[in-house]
Parts: structure tokens; C-alpha cells; sequence
């Protein structure tokens, strides 16, 4: 199966082209949506969160207080890396998961959409990488209407982040975004049919035949692996 990793800048629609994707039938693991999951009440990783931080970071009704922590972790780089190594984990392997019965259903490819794809290095364990993108300005407006914010704090969020130009080196396909919904869904519709090229058959060996598909992936990802890197080292 093929595992396309999607990501993009704040405010440059990427959680639109997941959408469209979603509805179109494409099975879609959302980093976000288990992000919050793998949290809940009763889980290891929020036991491991009260353990470290307190009972003050739990609400009334047993589910994170994650105004709370935020306030706990925002100045503190120690305690927001040992959070991470809490929430990180247990996301990955929800990813994992995710995944594996997206291909124990037989599909031909998924989505993994995360938005640190690039940064936090997860870019070189999938077999495709989609980035949505519009131009610098388009992603300053757009952020700016969206929180309602000033041209300044706008700019500085923007800044603190890598940018979308340096996401684009790492991309397979880009999804420009710069224009209107209807561009955006002629896009979409694009990239499922270029997906749907790159799966060709040869997923439904691999779905019948385990071990052939585990050795494919292997060369796959390290042929991959090596040409992206020479990619990004001459961008």
C-alpha cells in the first residue's frame, strides 16, 4: 500500500485538501485528530502526563486541561520535551495502526496527514510526500483573517516556522492553493488521479503476498530516502 504523507504551512489549506480527500473516499490518518485521542481519559499517555505534571492538569470531568498544561510547558523547554516524549510515541503508534488497517482492508493507498511531516523527520518513512501551498502572501492574509490578527503577529507566528518554500523541496506533488475553492477541488482531483496512477497494481500482490510487500516498502523507502536527499541538498 502506499502511504502518502501530507503536510503544509499554517494557514495554507491543508487541512481543506484533507477534507476534499476524505470525502472523495481516500482513508485519511489525521496526526491531529489522534493527537487528541491518544490523551483521553483512561489512556497510558494521559496517566503518564498526570504522573509527571500533577492532577492539576486534569479537568473536573477527567479529560485534559490543555490551557492548563500549555501554561506549565510554555516556558519551560524541559517539561515541554518531556511532554513530548509522553504524546510523540503514543502517536506514532496510533499512526501505525492507522495504517495498518487502512492496508488490512485492501486499499491501495492512504493519507498521513501531519503537519510537522518535514520537520520532525517523518518525510523519509513515507512513499510520497504532498504539499499544499500558496504563496507568502497569500498565507499572511489568509492567517491574518482567519485569527483576526494584527500584520505583526501574523508575521511573527509565520516566522517561527519553517517555511513553506523549504517544505516544497521535500515534495513529491504540491497543491498550489493560491487560488479559489473550485482551483483547490480541480487540484484535488488531480492528485487522486496521479495517486491512483502511482499505485498501480502492484499493491494487490503485495496486499496477498505480506512479505513481498514488507520488501518492497524496505527498497522503496531507502531507494527514496537517497534521492530525496540529493534533492533537497541541491535545492
Amino acid at each position: 500500500m502506499l502511504v502518502v504523507g501530507l503536510t503544509g504551512g499554517i494557514a495554507t489549506g491543508k487541512s481543506s485538501v484533507s477534507t476534499l480527500l476524505k470525502a472523495k473516499g481516500v482513508p485519511v490518518v489525521d496526526a491531529d485528530v489522534l493527537a487528541r485521542q491518544v490523551v483521553e481519559p483512561g489512556t497510558p499517555a494521559l496517566a503518564k502526563i498526570v504522573a509527571y505534571f500533577g492532577p492539576e492538569v486534569i479537568q473536573p470531568d477527567g479529560s485534559l486541561d490543555r490551557k492548563k498544561l500549555g501554561s506549565i510547558i510554555f516556558n519551560d523547554e524541559a517539561k515541554r520535551r518531556k511532554l513530548n516524549s509522553i504524546v510523540h510515541p503514543a502517536v506514532r503508534r496510533a499512526m501505525l495502526w492507522g495504517v495498518l488497517k487502512h492496508w488490512l482492508e485492501g486499499r491501495k493507498y492512504c493519507i498521513l496527514d501531519v503537519p510537522l511531516l518535514i520537520e520532525g523527520g517523518l518525510w523519509k518513512w513515507v512513499g510520497k510526500v504532498v504539499v499544499v501551498y500558496c504563496s507568502s502572501d497569500v498565507q499572511l492574509e489568509r492567517l491574518m483573517e482567519r485569527d483576526k490578527s494584527t500584520r505583526e503577529d501574523a508575521l511573527s507566528r509565520l516566522n517561527s516556522q519553517l517555511p513553506i518554500a523549504e517544505k516544497v523541496q521535500h515534495a513529491d506533488r504540491v497543491v498550489d492553493n493560491s487560488g479559489s475553492r473550485k482551483d483547490l477541488e480541480t487540484h484535488v482531483d488531480a492528485l487522486v488521479q496521479s495517486l491512483d496512477r502511482d499505485a498501480g497494481m502492484t499493491w494487490r500482490l503485495s496486499w496477498l503476498f505480506p512479505p513481498w510487500g514488507l520488501l518492497s516498502a524496505i527498497l522503496t523507502l531507502a531507494w527514496r530516502a537517497v534521492s530525496r536527499s540529493k534533492k533537497v541538498k541541491r535545492a
